[in-house]
């Protein structure tokens, strides 16, 4: 074997053990309720309002898919996601830190048995049935918006929609320091839309019932 062949192989071994190690990370629960201080103070308290970029409430957590947890907080670390409080905070975690928030939320709130609809509980108007077909949104989100066919993508079902319009507008903004997020499918579709039909799709879901919820926590424990 000829040494850059060697060299080469080395290389790919070393990326193959890197990307294996990556994946092995798991979230802990228990360290990730002990981790959970420096959310608890927007996510943790019913009817908090973010006041930036606009005022709007901050996004339901407790019961969210951990996949999805932990690819937002690394987006945030990696300025995929801009936003100056969770910039900050993300550049604090380590990839554990992140898998074990992750899992602490995804169960935090959840009741053993609770199941919803497999489909909406209830059909928008036609205006934004013909918004939702546009953006196939339940090709990614679920029939019910709360069971995303992969778990890298947020269930959406029941959360504020100020939120969920502040967030698809983000997706919009370019060329700005401290508001966007880069995702290249989302981009693209939410810039088909204005932001009244945004807003008007926000709407609808926050509307349906979910798994997503606001649990009251003391911010001193």
């Amino acid at each position: 074997m000829n040494k850059f062949l060697a060299a080469a192989l080395a290389i790919f071994v070393s990326s193959v053990t890197l990307v294996a190690a990556a994946q092995e990370v798991k979230g802990d629960v228990k360290a990730g309720q002990s981790k959970a201080a420096m959310c608890i103070g927007c996510h943790g308290i019913v009817g908090y309002q973010a006041s930036f970029p606009e005022i709007y409430k901050a996004p339901m957590i407790s019961g969210q898919g951990a996949k999805y947890i932990s690819n937002a907080l690394a987006a945030y670390q990696k300025g995929e996601r801009k936003h100056p409080t969770m910039v900050g905070i993300a550049a604090s975690l380590s990839e554990q830190d992140m898998a074990d928030l992750a899992a602490y939320y995804a169960q935090h709130g959840v009741v053993a048995g609770a199941t919803l609809p497999e489909k909406a509980a209830k059909e928008p108007s036609a205006a934004v049935a013909a918004l939702l077909t546009k953006g196939a949104c339940i090709s990614c989100h679920g029939a019910n918006f709360a069971k995303p066919i992969d778990p890298s993508y947020p269930k959406i079902a029941g959360q504020h929609a100020d939120y969920l319009t502040v967030a698809l507008k983000a997706y919009k903004t370019e060329g700005n320091a401290k508001v966007g997020r880069s995702n290249g499918v989302m981009a693209g579709i939410a810039k088909q839309y204005s932001n009244a039909e945004l807003k008007a799709m926000a709407q609808y879901i926050s509307s349906l019932p979910g798994d997503l919820k606001t649990v009251p926590q003391a911010k001193f424990r």
